[in-house]
C-alpha cells in the first residue's frame, strides 16, 4: 500500500475526513490531525468534491450497499481510471465496469 501512496494516490476530502475521524477516535486529535495533514500535504492529491463528483457518488448510493462515504472513493477512482485500495467489505463486494479494486485485506508476498 504504501508503494501505491508514493507512487501519487488521489483521495476525496470526503474520504481524508473520514480518515480524520477514525484516526482521531484512535490516537487523539493532534496526532490525528498532523497525520492526516501530513499525508494530504506529501503523499496524496486531496480532491475537493465538486458537485460532478458529489453526483457521481450519489447515483452510486442510489444503488445500495455502499457508505456515502465509501461512494466518494468509488467515484474519486472512477473519475481517475485509478484503482481504489480498500478493505471495505461492502466496496469489494461492489461490482462496476472499469472499476479495479485492490483488496488491502489479503495477504501479499506470496
Amino acid at each position: 500500500m504504501r508503494s501505491a501512496i508514493e507512487a501519487g494516490a488521489i483521495a476525496s476530502w470526503i474520504n481524508l475526513g473520514e480518515a480524520l475521524c477514525i484516526e482521531v477516535r484512535r490516537v487523539g486529535a493532534g496526532r490525528a490531525t498532523a497525520v492526516i495533514g501530513s499525508l494530504a500535504e506529501q503523499l496524496v492529491h486531496a480532491e475537493v468534491a465538486d458537485a460532478e463528483l458529489t453526483r457521481t457518488a450519489a447515483l452510486i448510493k442510489a444503488g445500495g450497499g455502499v457508505s456515502f462515504s465509501g461512494c466518494f472513493a468509488v467515484a474519486t477512482a472512477e473519475r481517475h481510471g485509478a484503482p481504489l485500495l480498500t478493505g471495505d467489505p461492502e466496496i469489494l463486494a461492489l461490482e462496476r465496469s472499469g472499476l479495479t479494486v485492490v483488496d488491502l485485506t489479503e495477504p501479499t508476498g506470496s
